[in-house]
């Protein structure tokens, strides 16, 4: 049985002779002596040792059958998959004002109608309920909670469906947090509230410059003092949008969280991501929807960095996992204020990659998206395929003008990595979590 072609072999640093063996397939890591590994290369493995690194996926039974394996991983995932997953967006308004808001060529007074909102549960109940699956949504806005008594109708009324057809339902939001008071997470948790993600940009001085009420006064005092009210509701997942400039700062949010009483034990992941242009503007800096790769040397320093400083606070952060673009996965969807459906909502300022409405149902989008364009000998060879998939399709366009080709990420994977992997070594493995993103 030889080696799988999807690892990644580092020597350790503290044991002579010693590699760390690392599965991009599976996950799983391992610390294996030289002697060891070199059994496992010729082939040479006593039957115990063979049986553990095959559930490993340190070896493989035939690298051609695994690459061939490889090729229909995505579809037999959305196959087995028993839930639809989609982001909604209620609104394209705001009550801050955020200088690199991405949604800004777009933005302003938009709220999903009543009447559209009606076709959103239709849709779900007629084609998810009924179906067998589960549903789960993400409110998203502009800020979600401008359009409160909205998502809790929507939210109530598919509570009650599910209930019916002997399904679940639970939904969580993206939400700036300065509307997200006791009161409110009170009055939707009987209809399937189950988390929030967060957003604070680093310590006070930064966060207030960066995120604004639209009045000009900070919003970061408000914002703390909703999630020391609201922590033991719901879970809450932090995230932060850093720049090369400031990104070293972000340590100070954390130890001021730990202050302010919100340790680890009382929020979910916490995850950085660096600031992306504005819709329709192209860049060199690889995110998006939580998609995170750069050939720039300062974000494959600072990724790491802050992964390690978040680590170094018992907070949990994001493990490499099998997974790609959520473009890949026939069951998740987002779906704009006017019932146009995209498959990514970063997708949202490019109305020519709408897949289709909520009343005309969903196009063909397999040609349009390129969902094969990461079936080519490179990516198939590339040890890092199982936790890219041809990477962002969003990020592709952006930097190419088309979605013609991957978004690689193989120079961000090199630079950042081994340091990544190392960093799960020395810290338990309580404090990491999967990426909330469509995984395998």
């Amino acid at each position: 049985m030889p080696l799988s072609r999807y690892l990644k072999i580092y020597p350790c640093t503290d044991k002579v002779d010693s590699f760390i063996v690392y599965s991009t397939k599976k996950g799983s890591l391992i610390r294996i002596s030289s002697a060891l590994l070199a059994a496992a290369r010729e082939d040479r493995l006593d039957e115990s040792d063979r049986r553990t690194l095959s559930r490993l996926a340190i070896i493989t039974e035939d690298q051609s059958a695994e690459r061939e394996k490889m090729i229909s991983a995505v579809t037999r995932a959305c196959g087995r998959s028993s839930s639809f997953k989609a982001v909604v967006v209620v609104n394209l308004d705001c009550n801050l004002a955020c200088p690199y808001c991405y949604e800004a060529p777009f933005r302003g007074r938009q709220y999903m109608s009543a009447a559209t909102a009606g076709q959103l549960i239709d849709m779900l109940v007629r084609d998810q309920f009924s179906r067998g699956r589960d549903v789960q949504l993400d409110f998203y806005g502009g800020e979600a909670l401008l359009s409160k008594s909205l998502v809790a109708g929507i939210a109530a009324s598919l509570s009650t469906a599910a209930k019916t057809h002997g399904r679940e339902f639970s939904f969580g939001m993206v939400t700036n947090g300065t509307l997200l008071t006791r009161g409110v997470v009170e009055e939707l948790l009987p209809f399937g509230f189950t988390s929030a993600r967060v957003t604070l940009d680093g310590p006070k001085e930064i966060h207030d410059r960066q995120r604004p009420f639209i009045s000009g006064k900070g919003s970061f005092n408000s914002i703390i003092r909703n999630l020391q009210n609201v922590w033991d509701l719901i879970e809450l997942q932090i995230g932060g949008n850093f720049s090369a400039e400031n990104y070293r700062e972000y340590p100070r949010l954390l130890d001021h969280l730990l202050q302010e009483g919100l340790t680890p034990d009382k929020l979910g992941m916490v995850q950085f991501s660096p600031i992306i242009p504005k819709a329709g503007n192209p860049s060199k800096i690889s995110i998006a929807a939580g998609c995170t790769s750069s050939a720039e040397a300062w974000l494959a320093e600072a990724a790491p960095f802050l992964r390690e400083e978040t680590l170094k606070r018992g907070f949990a952060v994001h493990k490499p996992t099998m997974g790609g673009c959520m473009v890949e996965f026939a069951n998740y969807f987002a779906i704009n204020y006017d019932g146009t459906l995209f498959k990514c909502p970063a997708f949202m300022g490019w109305p020519q990659l709408s897949v289709g409405t909520l009343a005309g149902g969903i196009r063909d989008y397999s040609v349009s998206h390129n969902l094969d364009l990461w079936k080519n000998e490179e990516c198939l060879n590339c040890s890092y395929l199982p936790i890219c998939f041809g990477g962002c399709r969003f990020l592709s366009l952006l930097n190419n003008r088309t979605m013609d080709r991957p978004e690689c990420r193989k120079g961000f994977y090199d630079a950042t990595l081994e340091r990544i992997i190392r960093q799960d070594l020395q810290y338990p493995a309580q404090n990491h979590q999967r990426n909330s993103g469509p995984n395998l």
